[in-house]
């Protein structure tokens, strides 16, 4: 089986940490962290991530910035995003959602169920390619 390459940027390391030991235990993934979004946008070209996994809110270039500008790069225009939040609004998911978000999952989320939540992220969004 391919493994998912999957671009994660999050300014707190104890979030990229838990994100990086669920994937590790719990999913066919391929990850690349970042503590910010300018650093992940550098790399992504190179990595050529599948799937984004991106904080809403990081200090000098959001979530939905960094989505924006790789989404702008040739053969990213449909790239699936997944926005981490500890926003409990639900404007700030329906905002993104309606921009073309894959999904929102809020935070505290259960390391239990994040790689199986991305995994039928990733399948539902295949299937409608």
């Amino acid at each position: 089986m391919e493994l998912k390459r999957i671009l994660h940027a999050d300014d707190d390391p104890d979030i990229r940490e838990i994100v990086q030991m669920s994937l590790d235990f719990f999913g066919d993934f391929e990850l690349l962290q970042f503590p910010d979004g300018a650093s992940a946008f550098e790399a992504f070209a190179q990595f050529k991530p599948q799937l984004l996994l991106l904080d809403y809110m990081m200090p000098g270039m959001t979530g939905p910035e960094l989505w924006q500008k790789i989404s702008q790069e040739s053969g990213y225009e449909r790239i699936p995003a997944i926005f981490l939040t500890a926003k409990a609004e639900s404007s700030v998911s329906e905002v993104l959602m309606l921009k073309g978000a894959a999904a929102v999952i809020l935070k505290p989320f259960s390391p239990d169920t994040l790689a199986e939540q991305i995994t039928s992220v990733w399948e539902s969004w295949n299937a409608r390619r």
